[in-house]
C-alpha cells in the first residue's frame, strides 16, 4: 500500500483574484477537487502550484542546480 500524495496546504488560505491560494498556489477548484483526486491528479497539481510559485517569483533554484557557484 503506497500513501497518498499529501495536501500542499500551509495554513495561509487566500484566494487572489486569478482564484489560486496565496499559500499553496492551488485554484479554488484544485481545493475542492483534492480529496477525491488519484495520486496522478494530485502529482499534476502539484507540478502547476510548482510551476505557479515560479511564474511569481515565489520559489527559485538553488545555485547548485544553476549551473552557477557562490
Amino acid at each position: 500500500m503506497t500513501t497518498p500524495v499529501p495536501s500542499p496546504c500551509v495554513s495561509v488560505c487566500m484566494l487572489d483574484e486569478q482564484d489560486i491560494c496565496t499559500g499553496c498556489q492551488r485554484s479554488g477548484q484544485e481545493i475542492i477537487q483534492w480529496g477525491r483526486m488519484s495520486d496522478a491528479e494530485r502529482r499534476a497539481v502539484l507540478a502547476r502550484c510548482e510551476q505557479r510559485a515560479r511564474d511569481q517569483g515565489l520559489l527559485f533554484e538553488p545555485a547548485s542546480q544553476q549551473g552557477t557557484s557562490v
